[in-house]
């Protein structure tokens, strides 16, 4: 089944908006990105991949890179106030940035991998919604977005990895009730299973992960970065002024399945 086509988004959706992006480099990051650029937005881009953040930057105009290590809270409350200071404000921070981390059977799984898996996943959440609403509340006003997974409303992931996105939903609805009379909204998107070099390193390949998550949708196609980035900008812009503590899942229709299929919880076997 083909696709259909997008309609070009309305221009200047994000015009004089200041966005820091987490994961920013590659995947849906960087697809967020580009779009926001395109709608006017200023970046500031955040990752541990230097060399392809600063080219991303320099691609994109009017952002800046800065090397982030999401899971340090030092690293988090510099990259929010070289924003701040650079741009003078944060209208969006967008905690997105993430990896499949421990797999395998619960009863072999070690508490280093654990522990990993949930500083990179939820810690991370955490530290930019933390930091994100020390500016915000001054400036009484934005928008704080999480990336979560439909393994935040299902079983559909590795037991870390949903035990995590789980604890972003938890978090999203939580922080949104506090920081609402600051007028500052917080949302997730939960992404279906997206054909991104994270997802291809469990498959093998990309090609293989978009053949394996095509198959289980029930729309049947797979869900693009470009599907997750229009998602965010959406939720980003005066279009969603009025959305705040809400998961909007963008999975082509996996978590309405009466029987949802389990992505990986170890070895991918869609292709078998």
């Amino acid at each position: 089944m083909s696709k259909p086509s997008q309609k070009s988004p309305v221009p200047g959706r994000m015009a004089g908006k200041v966005a820091v992006i987490t994961g920013a480099a590659s995947g849906i990051g960087e697809a967020t990105a580009r779009l926001f650029a395109r709608e006017g937005a200023s970046l500031v881009l955040a990752d541990v991949q230097t060399d392809k953040g600063n080219a991303l930057a320099q691609a994109l105009g009017n952002s800046i890179f800065v090397h982030t290590d999401v899971t340090r809270e030092d690293a988090v409350a510099a990259l929010v106030d070289r924003a701040a200071g650079h741009f003078s404000r944060i209208d969006c921070m967008i905690n997105n940035a993430g990896a499949v981390g421990a797999t395998g059977s619960i009863a072999q799984i070690s508490l280093e991998a654990y522990q990993s898996t949930i500083a990179i996943l939820q810690t991370s959440v955490f530290l930019g919604i933390k930091h994100a609403a020390r500016i915000m509340i001054g400036q009484k006003s934005g928008c704080i977005l999480n990336t979560t997974s439909t393994a935040g409303i299902a079983a559909l992931g590795p037991h870390i990895y949903t035990a995590a996105k789980h604890a972003v939903v938890g978090l999203t609805r939580s922080a949104a009730n506090e920081l609402a009379p600051y007028h500052i909204r917080v949302n997730a998107i939960g992404p279906g299973s997206t054909p991104t070099s994270l997802l291809g390193k469990v498959y093998g390949s990309i090609e293989r992960a978009r053949e394996a998550v095509t198959k289980v949708s029930p729309l049947g196609y797979p869900v693009e970065v470009e599907d997750v980035a229009a998602g965010f900008l959406f939720l980003a812009s005066d279009e969603g002024r009025a959305i705040t503590g809400q998961i909007l899942m963008i999975d082509a229709g996996v978590t309405t399945c009466t029987v949802a299929p389990k992505m990986y919880s170890g070895e991918p076997d869609f292709l078998r």
